[in-house]
């Protein structure tokens, strides 16, 4: 089994996270079972915020660490709430109030695409000079009031091709086609290819010493 440290205090995440890996016989340590603080996010860009916790998880853990930065982008609203999306009605709001801003603004809005974006990195070290990147895109629509019971960010309000919102899909179907899922299986087949390589070089090493001298 592998052991990697996640870098998030958010208990969705943390959850979806633990749901895609475990039977791909991953095991996430999860930030309350070291004392892993906050980090601002003070990048402009998901990618940006993704590699700020990376860095400072990786510090603190001294351990491979995975960090996410995702959110909600309407291209009606100018891409908002973009890398704010956790934070969107304030910095203490919640879920509720976030949607409730989001549906506020949408109103009178005749276009309501919408997109879940993920940037997923993988950091062997602190300092990795070869961070492993993953992006996963999830396209949708907004509706006009929220519905379904798993209420975990914008799921409520992010209708889906299935024409279920993201809160009224099983664990198991949201997983399949959402921006995490997708990130997180292309990050694997990274990460994977990564060690494919270093066992190649390692096993091409050591054929050279120990192929007889002249």
């Amino acid at each position: 089994m592998k052991s990697c440290f996640l870098a998030s205090h958010n208990p969705g995440k943390q959850r979806e996270f633990s749901e895609i890996l475990e039977p791909l016989d991953w095991r996430l340590i999860q930030s309350s079972e070291i004392g892993f603080a906050d980090v601002p996010e003070t990048g402009r860009t998901f990618v940006e915020n993704a590699l700020i916790k990376a860095r400072a998880g990786a510090a603190h853990s001294r351990l491979p660490t995975l960090a996410d930065d995702s959110g909600l982008v309407v291209p009606a609203l100018n891409g908002d709430p973009g890398v704010y999306s956790a934070r969107y009605a304030g910095d203490t709001a919640n879920s509720d109030q976030n949607i409730n801003k989001l549906l506020q603004n949408m109103d009178q809005k005749t276009d309501r695409t919408a997109f879940f974006y993920c940037v997923l990195v993988f950091l062997q070290h602190a300092d990795d000079p070869m961070p492993l990147i993953a992006q996963g895109c999830w396209s949708g629509q907004l509706t006009e009031s929220p519905k379904g019971n798993g209420v975990f960010g914008y799921d409520p309000v992010f209708l889906t091709e299935s024409g279920k919102t993201a809160a009224e899909l099983t664990p198991e179907e949201k997983h399949t086609i959402s921006h995490r899922g997708q990130a997180l299986r292309s990050l694997v087949r990274q990460i994977e290819e990564m060690h494919s390589m270093l066992d190649r070089h390692a096993s091409s090493r050591s054929a050279e010493m120990s192929e007889p001298s002249d």
